[in-house]
C-alpha cells in the first residue's frame, strides 16, 4: 500500500493556530478539511518554528534514517526534508505497520538531533498526516508535490538543487537534473 506522509517539528505549527483555523472554517464543513490542509502546508512552507532541519547535520541524520530500511521494511519512493517538516512517499511491507516505521524514524532522529543540538525535549510533533494514494495520477501528483516543495517554499531554484530530497537522488541516478520516475527498489 502506497501512502503519502508528512510529519513536522514540535514547534512548527502550534495547536492554537490550528484551533483558530478550525473555528474560522467551522461554518464551511464541506471544504474545511481541504482548506485546513492547504493552510497547514502554506504555514509550514513559511518556515515557522526553530527549523532545526535547516541544519545540514540534522537534515542528513533525518534523510539517512528515512533511507536506512528502504528495501527491507518499506520502499521509500520519494522524500524531502524541509526546514521544519518531512514529506515521504512510502510503500509499506508486510509485518511493518506504518505507525511503527514512523515511530522508528522519529525516535531515532529526535535522539540524534537533540544530541547535536545539546538539548532535551520534544523534537517532533506526535501526530503525522498520511494519505493513501488512489491511482497512478495521484502517485505522480504526490511525487511532484514532495519534490517541488523546496521550490514552492522559495528554498531552491529547481528541485534538484535541494540537498535532502529524492529529486536530487533521482537526477543523480539518471545522470541529469531533470529526471522523473520511481526510484528503483533496493
Amino acid at each position: 500500500m502506497i501512502q503519502s506522509l508528512t510529519f513536522r517539528l514540535a514547534d512548527s505549527l502550534p495547536a492554537s493556530v490550528v484551533a483558530r483555523w478550525q473555528w474560522e472554517l467551522g461554518n464551511r464543513p464541506e471544504s474545511a478539511a481541504a482548506d485546513l490542509r492547504r493552510r497547514a502546508e502554506k504555514y509550514l512552507d513559511a518556515g515557522h518554528g526553530e527549523c532545526w532541519l535547516r541544519r545540514p547535520d540534522i537534515a542528513q541524520v533525518t534523510e539517512d534514517a528515512l533511507l536506512h530500511f528502504d528495501g527491507q521494511r518499506y520502499r521509500l519512493l520519494a522524500w524531502c526534508v524541509m526546514p521544519n517538516h518531512v514529506h515521504a512517499l512510502i510503500e509499506t511491507g508486510g509485518g511493518f505497520p506504518l505507525a511503527d516505521i514512523i515511530h522508528s524514524w522519529k525516535s531515532f532522529t529526535a535522539h540524534q538531533a537533540n544530541k547535536l543540538l545539546r538539548r532535551q525535549g520534544e523534537f517532533w510533533q506526535r501526530e503525522y498526516l498520511d494519505r493513501y494514494l488512489r491511482n497512478a495520477e495521484h502517485y505522480a501528483q504526490a511525487v511532484a508535490y514532495i519534490e517541488e516543495n523546496p521550490v514552492k517554499a522559495g528554498l531552491a531554484r529547481v528541485k534538484t538543487d535541494w540537498s535532502w530530497s529524492s529529486a536530487r537522488v533521482r537526477a543523480a541516478q539518471a545522470g541529469t537534473t531533470g529526471s522523473a520516475g520511481i526510484l528503483p527498489a533496493t
